[in-house]
């Protein structure tokens, strides 16, 4: 790849349609997958064993990282690339697997505990980027997607469901407009898969897949404490999501964890859009409405005139929000001013426990231009979507059965890690005749992988290629 130096640290559309031999390598290299093939082995049982477990492995990684619109695709250009097939130990072109061994292969990488070991992979490389980039993970934003797959007959998704994985349904959306009528209506028969993802960088820090009737404030609190168990301590700041994940249990767990909530509110209130803040009576001119915001009345003027009041900021100690005067701290002047303000320089001040509703006021109030600039962010998760979905075909709706959706979804995940890996090490080029550079980061990225290639990267012996071999 050859990414600029005025490119963001992952370059996201400098990928290749097609990468060269030297990507791939690097590709493979960086996948810290040990654990997973020595799980695969030790269940391999006393079947047969013509394709070793890393020939299988890297099958599936090659038909994704090359964008192959099947798995019988990838096969086909392995039979006639040589220079591929010696990537992953394929000898000859005899020796290519058949279409049916690497079915049973996915269904069987979608078992416990290969699954989990599988999961671990991605997390494993996200722990490596969050400590090589400083901001990764700072700002994050959350969403849920449609996957379309089919589902197995009754009698085999029984085994299924004994594992504990969900089984395909059908799923239904609706959008409404500003009135709550609805415009729109998206059904689908698959699952959903819940991502955080980085904003900046449009890295995914987390995912789980769930069946189509799980809430998206539901499983927040899950992918949310994976993000955290993937990222040094307190290092996610702001959370972005749509107003799925305004509840009161989403709201408290963010407070607790002192990540501001970038959360639009959802509209449940049927009379009186406006009420008396708590603490003040009728006497008073201070009011809020159902997103939070607060509002002073001038009394004086006929008719009355409602204005914002002034957003000060969080006060954490004190878990309060506060506003002051508008007029006083924007430079106007107020009829009511003299009767709010009562000779005080900075104006009438109001602090408003975030206790009386920790959902409608947040650290961060929603009528202010940062929580609009960073509720935008949420454009994140739609493209890191569209590569998952579109890119590396998560969404092509040709699998049966849960445990070989799991297992390529799963796969797919790796291999968005592993090409996010690879940008950030990706040396960047100074100038149209200026000489390749690598970035502290790629430095840093290049130290950790050479620490973690697993010893089978090596020329392995004749004893060691025999042991690594799978039934299939």
């Amino acid at each position: 790849m050859r990414i600029q130096a005025t490119k963001p640290l992952f370059a996201w559309d400098c990928l290749e349609d097609s990468p060269t031999l030297k990507t791939i390598k690097q590709l493979l290299d960086i996948i810290p997958d040990e654990k997973l093939l020595v799980s695969l082995e030790e269940s391999r049982g006393k079947g047969r064993n013509d394709y070793s477990l890393r020939t299988l492995w890297g099958v599936l990684v090659l038909s994704i990282a090359l964008r192959h619109p099947t798995i019988e695709a990838c096969l086909a250009e392995l039979r006639r690339n040589e220079s591929l097939r010696k990537l992953i130990d394929i000898e000859s072109e005899d020796k290519v697997p058949r279409k049916w061994n690497l079915s049973r292969f996915l269904d069987r990488l979608g078992e416990e505990t290969h699954l989990t070991f599988l999961h671990q992979i991605f997390d494993a490389m996200i722990q490596q980027l969050g400590e090589a980039v400083p901001d990764l993970g700072r700002d994050t934003a959350g969403d849920a997607t449609a996957l379309n797959a089919r589902r197995k007959k009754a009698a085999r998704a029984e085994v299924e469901e004994e594992q504990g994985l969900p089984q395909a349904t059908g799923g239904r959306k609706e959008y409404t407009d500003d009135d709550g009528k609805v415009n729109k209506v998206v059904e689908w028969f698959g699952f959903k898969l819940h991502l955080l993802v980085d904003v900046k960088h449009e890295v995914s820090l987390s995912y789980k897949i769930t069946d189509t009737k799980a809430g998206d404030g539901e499983t927040l609190p899950a992918i949310l404490g994976d993000a955290q168990a993937n990222l040094p301590t307190g290092r996610i700041k702001t959370l972005a999501y749509d107003k799925a994940a305004d509840t009161n249990d989403v709201h408290q767990l963010l407070s607790k964890a002192n990540i501001t909530p970038v959360i639009q509110n959802r509209s449940l209130w049927k009379e009186d859009h406006e009420r008396m803040l708590p603490g003040h009576d009728g006497n008073s001119n201070i009011v809020y409405d159902e997103a939070g915001t607060v509002y002073c009345y001038d009394r004086k003027s006929q008719p009355m005139v409602r204005h914002k009041m002034s957003y000060i900021g969080h006060e954490p100690q004190r878990h309060t929000i506060k506003y002051r005067c508008p007029a006083m701290h924007e430079g106007w002047e107020c009829p009511m001013a003299k009767i709010c303000n009562a000779g005080k320089s900075y104006g009438l001040t109001v602090r408003v426990p975030q206790e009386i509703d920790v959902r409608r006021f947040p650290s961060l109030p929603r009528a202010t231009k940062k929580f609009e600039r960073l509720y935008k962010g949420r454009t994140a998760v739609e493209r890191v979507n569209a590569r998952l979905k579109i890119f590396w075909g998560a969404d092509d709706g040709n699998l049966t059965g849960s445990r070989r959706f799991f297992a390529l979804l799963g796969v797919i995940m790796v291999v968005h890690a592993s090409f996010a890996t690879l940008l950030a090490m990706t040396p960047r080029r100074d100038g149209t005749l200026g000489q390749t550079k690598l970035s502290p980061i790629a430095q840093a990225l290049h130290g950790k992988v050479k620490e973690r290639v697993p010893p089978r990267r090596r020329p392995k012996s004749k004893e060691r290629q025999s042991r690594l071999r799978f039934s299939a």
